[in-house]
């Protein structure tokens, strides 16, 4: 397929039906208002300070200094945000690749400014708690590019838990066997791919910022679990503090930066 990936106008029977074959597919979702919106938001976000609320922060240290590298729990903070992903089109589209009525689960901001790290290749699902019905979503805040670090998926492998390394990430004899198509998309496009689908990312070597932000919803039939998510995610963070450690960037180890404290 190449880097010229098919798009769909929607959630139309076509689009479903790739996601079921594929285990992704790339929708045009966002207008160039909307997508202007979007970027104002995701920088209104960016400007909240450090530990300022519960939202969280998390930085990297790069060849250019310290920087953030993502933001997560923003929802309950920022209007916009909160209406753009837990009603209407984004909403319209998380329920109709999972083919039942789904709900938001968490969400993040992907920064990777100029010089910003990448991600190892593997699964979501090993880091989502409570729930076994979930689908991701990468919506471009800027125009992402194989120069800025876009998304890697696979095709067709989605049906099992692939074998992990101890940092939760994809053995490489297994990354090494599959074969990974590029995912460059403009900004205001997303990228939805079920949470057992490969993926991967590298780092920024581009003169511009790659901003995304990540949604992942699930069954609403498995319950509104997302505050239950974060109460958890706190409360490990909290107890790796309490040990002395430096909390991770996710519940498995894929961040390939190196974060510093808040």
């Amino acid at each position: 397929m190449g880097t010229n990936l098919q798009s769909f106008n929607g959630p139309t029977p076509d689009a479903v039906a790739f996601y079921k074959n594929r285990g992704w597919v790339l929708i045009d979702t966002l207008n160039s208002e909307q997508t202007k919106k979007l970027q104002t938001w995701v920088d209104e976000v960016a400007s909240w300070p450090l530990g300022g609320g519960e939202w969280i922060h998390h930085r990297e240290m790069t060849e250019a200094g310290p920087q953030l590298a993502r933001t997560e729990n923003f929802t309950p903070f920022h209007e916009g945000l909160r209406a753009l992903l837990r009603t209407g089109p984004m909403l319209d589209v998380a329920s109709a690749l999972l083919e039942e009525e789904a709900v938001l689960y968490k969400e993040k901001v992907n920064y990777k400014l100029v010089g910003g790290a990448g991600f190892a290749p593997h699964q979501d699902a090993p880091a989502y708690r409570f729930i076994e019905n979930h689908i991701s979503c990468m919506v471009a805040v800027d125009d992402s590019t194989t120069e800025n670090g876009c998304l890697d998926v696979v095709s067709a492998t989605y049906d099992a838990i692939l074998p992990m390394d101890d940092r939760g990430c994809i053995t490489a004899d297994v990354v090494e066997a599959m074969t990974w198509i590029p995912a460059p998309i403009k900004a205001g496009q997303t990228l939805w791919f079920h949470s057992k689908t490969p993926h991967r990312s590298g780092p920024n070597t581009s003169l511009k910022n790659r901003r995304a932000l990540y949604p992942t919803y699930n069954a609403l039939r498995e319950g509104d679990l997302r505050d239950a998510y974060y109460a958890q995610k706190h409360q490990e963070w909290q107890e790796a503090r309490d040990r002395g450690e430096k909390p991770g960037l996710s519940l498995i180890g894929d961040f390939q930066g190196a974060l510093i404290d808040e």
